[in-house]
């Protein structure tokens, strides 16, 4: 950053004033303080501020009050508020109001000035979608939003949000596209150079669950012949992502929650901590509330994921959008695999769209590319999809390698497990869903994989 930088900074406590006054100026920033939020605003019309820094509770007139004005007047001053771990609501709030994001007292001065740096100087330009995108099917990188009211307002949303450093919960269903989502907020953030990190935790056994996240030491255990980096150490400056997040255990969440309060890992068998600055976005299509409510997931967890939470709903309240997902779809994989494209017939069409999808995008995506294979003349007709049987809903039927989770889903996992002698990989393929999506289930209806063994 060229020339002088001023900062505006907003507390009605002189002590915090005085150790922000000190951070900021040590790091070559121009201070102006003010006690109050009035003081602040004259301050505004008085002197060109590049960033503003406010406590969240205030007398008189608040963060939020502030904030509030300031849009009214200088609506592209980036603004930063310090909160008290009670008022991460208001927090939460402040982003979806505009501000770009907020820091925990008490806060890590280090960390701040990384922050405002990264706000300064690495702040992509607002995306907003014209008025023309609005009106049409949104499809970007790869994923289509669709038209429907709800699809259109997460689009915003999202682009707002990803602009900010806020930790993300992202629900939604198995198969709706949560992973998408969280590699749209990594693509539109500060951090988008730097690296995106997955973590499968449905799938990853405990066990070793404990070494992906945080790393080991040589000789920390058996067969550890080498020190080995953690996944979260990995994202360091860039975004971690938390799939299935419900399913980790207690003592894996009593260690991620520390994490997300320090900013600090130590890997397994190390005396050391390190340092890690990242992004954390996490999924699932568990009901964590009820799991807090039976004692198996941390509150203070959930509240320390889900700063802001995006909702995806599933495809059967977006009907409007199936016709032209399908048709996208078939576009996208025949371009990919150059083949020649195929249609879709009005009754495949038809079929498409009264079809439940309990499987959601995932599934529809899966029965359209095994369309396109089966298909004759390139043409898709209902019999290629293999979702007649789901169709008849006959659950007295003999089981065939055509399987789809229809109304009874616990029964149809069970076929399928019993088709597959146990082997919850063979079965998933015979559902078409993730291996991930089978171990929730099955960890779900407490399924009992013995029992399914010929």
């Amino acid at each position: 950053m060229k020339g002088q930088v001023n900062i505006l900074i907003v507390d009605d406590d002189p002590n915090i004033l005085e150790v922000l006054d000190a951070r900021l100026t040590a790091a070559k920033f121009h201070v102006f303080k003010a006690n109050n939020a009035r003081d602040a605003l004259e301050l505004l019309k008085k002197q060109p501020i590049a960033l503003m820094i406010s406590d969240m509770k205030m007398p008189a007139m608040g963060g939020m009050d502030l904030l509030s004005e300031i849009k009214q007047t200088l609506p592209d001053l980036p603004v930063i508020f310090l909160t008290a771990y009670g008022t991460i609501p208001d927090a939460v709030n402040a982003l979806k109001q505009g501000a770009v994001d907020y820091i925990s007292k008490p806060f890590d001065g280090r960390e701040l000035i990384a922050k405002i740096n990264e706000i300064l100087v690495g702040t992509p330009p607002v995306i907003e979608p014209d008025r023309n995108e609005l009106n049409s099917s949104l499809i970007e990188d790869g994923f289509y939003w669709g038209k429907t009211p709800a699809m259109k307002a997460l689009y915003l949303t999202a682009k707002k949000v990803a602009a900010s450093n806020a930790n993300v919960l992202i629900l939604g269903e198995s198969g709706v596209g949560k992973e998408c989502i969280a590699k749209f907020l990594h693509h539109y953030s500060l951090k988008k150079n730097h690296p995106y990190i997955v973590v499968d935790c449905g799938s990853t056994p405990a066990g070793i669950l404990e070494s992906e996240l945080f790393g080991h030491m040589k000789g920390s255990f058996t067969h550890a012949v080498q020190d080995k980096t953690g996944l979260i150490e990995a994202a360091h400056k860039g975004t971690l992502f938390l799939d299935e997040i419900g399913n980790i255990s207690q003592d894996m969440q009593s260690r991620l929650l520390r994490f997300l309060e320090d900013k600090k890992i130590r890997r397994v068998g190390a005396i050391k901590e390190i340092n890690v600055d990242c992004r954390v976005l996490s999924a699932t299509n568990a009901d964590l509330p009820a799991d807090i409510e039976k004692g198996s997931f941390r509150r203070d967890l959930y509240y320390r994921l889900k700063v802001v939470t995006l909702t995806l709903p599933p495809l059967r309240e977006r009907q409007e959008d199936i016709q032209a997902l399908a048709k996208f779809f078939v576009a996208k994989y025949t371009r990919e695999q150059k083949i020649p494209r195929v249609r879709l017939t009005d009754k495949t069409l038809e079929l498409l769209q009264n079809y439940s999808w309990p499987g959601n995008i995932r599934e529809l995506k899966n029965a359209l590319e095994a369309g396109i294979i089966l298909c004759r003349n390139n043409s898709i007709q209902p019999s290629d999809l293999q979702l007649e049987e789901a169709q008849e809903a006959n659950p007295k039927s003999e089981i065939t390698p055509d399987f789809s989770i229809g109304d009874s889903e616990k029964n149809t996992i069970i076929r399928a497990l019993k088709q597959a002698n146990g082997v919850q990989k063979n079965a998933a393929e015979l559902l078409r869903i993730s291996r991930r999506s089978i171990h929730y289930k099955i960890k779900k209806y407490n399924i009992q994989i013995s029992e399914c063994k010929n």
